[in-house]
């Protein structure tokens, strides 16, 4: 099993200039949620020089579906066609589990969630992050226990940030 490293997973999209949003639990995390995630979830625009990009990445990556009682995974044809055919890949790379969903929960996809994220730093790397407002809607619409479990400490962070944003 690969050692989880956010970082080099978002150095990789940008060598490759592939254009994203990061939602889910690491998106979660830098917005200020302490609960832990093992994975990185990213909505990836899916015009057909952005898969190109993507293919090349996940290739460098040594990317492959994430199978259970499948440690290293599974190959698969990494291709931007490929990519173009399914709407969610669960995979694992040499960095760890990534998570590619072209349409989120809740939302209508990459055109959608870039409107409002706002780019943070990680590892040197600016990754565009989807606001906090957006990683809840997806959550809530996803509906999973593990979402039901965040929701209550993200919505706070939200209810501080308004609060903050009012009272300046």
């Amino acid at each position: 099993m690969a050692e989880f490293s956010p970082k080099a997973i978002f150095r990789t999209l940008e060598r490759h200039g592939v254009r994203y949003v990061l939602v889910g639990g690491v998106a979660a995390v830098l917005h200020g949620s302490p609960h832990v995630t093992t994975d990185v979830d990213i909505v990836p625009q899916d015009g057909r020089e952005n898969l190109e990009r993507l293919s090349a990445a996940l290739r460098e990556m040594h990317a492959r579906i994430r199978v259970a009682g499948e440690p290293v995974g599974v190959p698969f044809d990494i291709s931007a066609e490929s990519l173009s055919r399914v709407r969610v890949w669960n995979l694992v790379t040499d960095h760890g589990d990534l998570n590619l969903t072209f349409v989120p929960s809740g939302t209508r996809g990459y055109d959608d969630l870039v409107r409002d994220a706002r780019p943070m730093t990680i590892g040197g790397v600016a990754v565009p992050v989807a606001s906090l407002a957006d990683v809840i809607r997806s959550k809530e619409a996803a509906g999973r226990d593990k979402d039901r479990l965040t929701l209550p400490v993200l919505r706070r962070l939200l209810e501080e940030r308004s609060a903050d944003d009012a009272g300046r």
